[in-house]
């Protein structure tokens, strides 16, 4: 959504811009390797590369998407408290900005990579619909127990099952997919991979998977929005003391959660444990510590901004660049790159999108993507270019 100039919450486009680096660091580990069948600390072996994937599962793993979606939740009740506030209609402009979203989304997971997210936030972005009217308060706390209820029982659920299942048996990792996934994407036509695409697509957006989905993506979006109706991000200064508080709290308990599987024995539940709750605290400790530096001083932080401004365009960048890089239709280096420097790609790349948002947004009102996005969700064409 945009929001002009005068009425933008800096500190959230900044959020954003950081959220577009941690989910990019996640994704390219599957970029480049079969991530989703494979166990990490079998597929690379040399210490570097596993503790880059031990500081990407700890510091973003389950962190970002969390983020993003408060983000996203926070965005939705501004779209609907200004919309309300000029007298229009709501839920006709919200139909058809999640319908694009919808659209933008099957096109991203099928065309170009099968980690897309948009899918679901436009799908879960109906279901928040329903709750646009709470408070802040009944929101968030209607977004808690969304999160925690389910996920604890959850939780005990693999508890048993672990208890129950003999030593080994209860495993996530297909080695035999992993291979077929490095033949096809390495070597295979742009058909063959499209199919291949549609399987790693539904390994994870399977009707099955859908509760887990539901309980670790949409409470986000009811946090958030109930933030947004407290005006949180508006009374950072007034709100500093508890702010710092609750950051620091979720900063030790969630990164207990996610160093759990190291310190303790990695396994599915605490596995389970370390991203279903571990990565939100995580996720809350960054949105609070974001909002306090750039309450205070925004100097560091403004490089994020111009990414978060165009953040569905720079999401999109990365997986077009990405898959360009990784499969037999582009260079195809897919399983040529290990997860150190896939992560040092990371940062070039994102350089790269610091350089090109700021440049582009010194031209233009929108990232393109952004531009589009706005065009169906108000039915007529925004203003392109800055008149300079």
């Amino acid at each position: 959504m945009y929001i002009p100039e005068k009425d933008r919450i800096v500190s959230l486009d900044m959020m954003r811009g950081f959220a577009i680096l941690g989910i990019f660091l996640v994704n390219m580990l599957s970029f480049h390797s079969p991530l989703l069948y494979l166990d990490p600390f079998s597929w690379w072996e040399s210490d570097l590369d596993k503790g880059t994937y031990i500081f990407i599962d700890v510091f973003a793993q389950g962190s970002f998407y969390p983020l993003f979606s408060l983000l996203f939740g926070y965005g939705l009740v501004l779209l609907y408290e200004r919309t309300i506030k000029r007298e229009q209609a709501f839920l006709s402009m919200a139909t058809r900005r999640l319908l694009a979203l919808l659209f933008i989304g099957m096109v991203h997971a099928f065309f170009i990579w099968h980690g897309d997210i948009l899918i679901t936030y436009a799908i879960f972005g109906f279901l928040f619909l329903l709750f646009r009217k709470l408070s802040g308060k009944a929101m968030m706390i209607m977004g808690a127990l969304f999160w925690l209820i389910p996920n604890i029982l959850l939780t005990l659920l693999f508890v048993v099952a672990l208890l129950l299942s003999p030593a080994g048996e209860l495993t996530m990792y297909e080695p035999e997919l992993a291979r077929q996934s490095v033949e096809i994407y390495q070597q295979g036509s742009y058909f063959s991979i499209f199919h291949q695409r549609f399987e790693d697509w539904y390994a994870v957006n399977n009707l099955a998977n859908g509760v887990f989905m539901l309980f670790s993506i949409f409470p986000f979006f009811l946090i958030g929005g109930g933030a947004a109706k407290l005006k949180w991000m508006e009374r950072v200064t007034e709100l500093k003391k508890p702010f710092f508080i609750s950051m620091l709290v979720f900063i030790i308990v969630g990164l207990f959660l996610k160093l759990s599987p190291y310190i303790v024995d990695r396994n599915i539940v605490y596995e389970y444990a370390q991203d279903t709750f571990g990565g939100p605290l995580l996720a809350f400790s960054y949105s609070l510590g974001i909002a306090l530096w750039a309450a205070k001083s925004n100097r560091v932080l403004k490089i994020f901004a111009p990414v978060g401004k165009m953040s569905m365009s720079n999401y999109l960048l990365q997986s077009i660049v990405s898959t360009l890089l990784f499969y037999s239709y582009g260079f195809g280096l897919y399983d040529q790159i290990s997860a150190f420097w896939g992560t040092v790609l990371v940062v070039l790349i994102y350089i790269l999108q610091i350089v090109w948002s700021s440049y582009w947004l010194k031209n233009h009102y929108y990232g393109p993507v952004e531009w589009l996005w706005r065009s169906i969700t108000y039915l007529k064409w925004p203003a392109w270019k800055r008149n300079n």
